[in-house]
């Protein structure tokens, strides 16, 4: 899938550009400002783009004690230049404000998902114990370390390929805070071989007691987790459940009807799904009081006898 467009909002707030030269422009209230810097070259032999680095260090100058919310766009080219994490890290003291962060807010004109270098991100949340959000999107080579962080509300991780060894980095960080968890499994293809049995801590209501919405997204072991979370420990706590974007089918759907109750939560999104329009009409009817979003249908390729289906994120 090509990722369209950049965010238009992150963290409740609107996105606003900054100029690459110039002042900053005049903002109504709170704002996320985006910082990016797109550019080709071939010669960058893996290492962050000088312009980058002088420019972001510009906009720090600028604005950084009244960044509370900050969206890193391009960095260079992501295929060749690695991501600013270092930077970033530096920059703690003079962004002393900041709460939210997203890293890697690219289209795929700009950069395919599965080709951006992002590596670590941990050492982000170390750099930033007050941090509250923490939006990364990247490539195979993004990976998690476990921490510790008190503060941390909300962590998404977008990939094409979200191996095992980060799923279990994730879940054997200590995250009191943590209320939001978005995983994007992703394919087999671009190293996602995290399987449901990675995932036992969390389902088993063993990890993030304050765990209120879970996103088990863009995985193409979609039908595998459903059934799992038919008799997961940690559904009765949630208040949003997200399967969405990856190869959901009827036996997926079918086994999450027969589990456990559902009715308790606000939303179930199973957006971009192989469901069927009976099987579709099915889950709305059950849970009649449940925001249910079964948008974006998919239709199955056939191919010499055998029938595909895709996540919407790989490459």
């Amino acid at each position: 899938m090509a990722f369209g467009s950049h965010a238009r909002a992150f963290a409740g707030r609107p996105v606003v550009d900054v100029p690459v030269d110039g002042p900053l422009p005049t903002v109504d209230g709170p704002v996320s400002w985006r910082f990016s810097l797109w550019h080709f070259d071939e010669t960058a032999d893996y290492k962050l783009s000088d312009e980058f680095r002088v420019a972001f260090d510009r906009f720090v100058t600028q604005a950084g004690p009244s960044v509370e919310s900050l969206v890193i766009g391009s960095w260079g080219y992501a295929a060749f230049n690695p991501a600013p994490i270092a930077q970033l890290c530096a920059a703690a003291p003079r962004l002393p404000a900041l709460r939210a962060l997203f890293l890697g807010d690219m289209t795929s004109e700009e950069c395919e998902v599965s080709w951006m270098r992002v590596g670590d991100v941990s050492p982000l949340l170390t750099a930033y114990p007050e941090l509250e959000v923490l939006r990364v999107r990247g490539g195979e080579d993004l990976t998690f370390s476990p921490v510790r962080h008190a503060r941390l509300r909300e962590l998404a991780v977008e990939t094409g390929g979200l191996s095992a060894a980060s799923v279990g980095a994730v879940l054997d960080s200590d995250l009191p805070a943590l209320t939001d968890l978005e995983l994007w499994l992703g394919t087999s293809d671009y190293g996602g071989d995290a399987q449901v049995s990675d995932l036992a801590p969390l389902l088993a209501g063993e990890r993030f007691g304050a765990l209120r919405r879970l996103g088990l997204r863009n995985a193409e072991n979609a039908d595998d987790l459903a059934e799992a979370l038919a008799r997961a420990a940690v559904v009765p706590h949630l208040e949003r459940l997200d399967l969405s974007l990856g190869t959901l089918g009827d036996r997926g759907a079918a086994g999450l009807l027969a589990g456990q109750p559902l009715s308790h939560l606000a939303e179930l999104d199973l957006h971009h799904h192989y469901l069927s329009e009976e099987m579709a009409a099915s889950v709305v009817a059950a849970l009649p009081g449940v925001r249910v979003d079964v948008s974006d249908p998919q239709e199955a390729d056939e191919y010499d006898g055998e029938s595909y289906r895709y996540t919407a994120v790989s490459e």
